[in-house]
């Protein structure tokens, strides 16, 4: 968390958003740049949401590819999306969803100082607060559970079209309900959403269990090519491996589709800290990405090296090197304080 900002959103802060959005009668909804299921499917049930009320709303991100991953191109709500260069040069409202700084929205930044009102939902320990109104709550297991209790504080019903998109934020940022953000809060809400009856065990193998033979190709080659360093991270073990750009340009994916690498990475019982270079096909440099097990928060390590994200899960961009890339990450998770068990 960052000095001086509150760990949760109060009362106050809940009724001068929910306030703003059911006055604004129009309001455009922006994600970081390569939205994963989160950032999605928050954006995508909040547009919803909105929709019903009456509002004209759109949707998007500000990088390159504009295009929704496989995974997600079944959830309802994507026509509310619109590429970059259709996205209001001064929106009356501008929501932001699960992004942690104004930089992350990519060639949408400026609309945060454009815009007649700026708010922020997030979670993310890292978040700036760069919003006139900020939503943040480092607590909650993910932006969809902001989102959802916006739903129920705006009146709406919670329909299956609106918990589609928030169950797949919900799995996507608890892994399934394996990490230790899970609550009992958050089984809570997913109890909720099933009642509506989606078909969550199909978004979950959509998700987890469906992917092109080329990503089960490149997953082989990327573990095939992984380093194992145990005395690593103050001796508790660091493993690590690239996916260089022509690797995805070869086997036809994005960025995007192989997010699910590093969980399996991280599996290595010999290493605390899992680590995983991308090669950016579009904007060049590199894309790398960090999960610890639980002792080691990388979430500040990331923050510390123009990244962010939360305390076992966290990433960065970087022109650098691998392995100068590399040799800076060993010698900060060498010194890296250990989180308690």
């Amino acid at each position: 968390m960052l000095s001086g900002q509150p760990q949760r959103p109060c009362a106050a802060d809940w009724d001068a958003v929910v306030e703003r959005l059911r006055t604004a009668e129009s309001v455009a909804l922006a994600c970081h740049v390569g939205p994963d299921g989160d950032a999605l499917g928050s954006m995508l049930a909040l547009g919803l949401a909105l929709r019903a009320l009456g509002k004209q709303v759109v949707a998007s991100w500000g990088g390159e590819p504009f295009e929704v991953p496989t995974s997600y191109g079944s959830l309802p709500g994507l026509d509310l999306l619109v590429p970059a260069t259709r996205f209001p040069a001064a929106p009356e409202l501008l929501v932001t969803l699960d992004t942690g700084s104004a930089d992350r929205l990519g060639s949408l930044a400026d609309r945060v100082q454009t815009a007649g009102c700026c708010v922020v939902v997030d979670h993310h320990a890292s978040n700036t607060c760069f919003g006139g109104l900020n939503l943040v709550d480092r607590d909650a297991a993910a932006t969809a559970v902001l989102v959802a209790e916006l739903v129920d504080r705006l009146g709406l019903p919670l329909t299956q079209e609106l918990a589609a998109p928030l169950y797949t934020g919900l799995i996507t940022d608890t892994g399934m309900f394996r990490y230790a953000a899970t609550t009992p809060s958050v089984h809570h809400l997913a109890a909720r959403l099933l009642a509506t009856g989606i078909r969550h065990d199909l978004i979950a193998r959509v998700i987890y269990d469906t992917a092109p033979f080329d990503y089960v190709r490149l997953l082989g080659a990327a573990c095939g090519r992984s380093s194992l360093e145990v005395d690593a991270a103050g001796g508790l073990g660091l493993v690590w491996t690239t996916v260089p750009a022509e690797d995805l340009v070869a086997a036809k994916l994005g960025l995007a589709d192989v997010e699910g690498l590093i969980d399996v990475l991280r599996t290595a019982q010999e290493a605390e800290v899992a680590v995983v270079l991308k090669g950016d096909p579009v904007e060049g440099g590199w894309k790398v990405s960090l999960r610890s097990k639980g002792s080691i928060d990388v979430g500040a390590l990331c923050t510390a090296l123009g990244g962010g994200g939360h305390r076992f899960a966290a990433g960065f961009s970087t022109d650098a090197e691998p392995d100068q890339v590399l040799a800076r990450l060993r010698e900060d998770l060498r010194s890296a304080p250990h989180l308690p068990g």
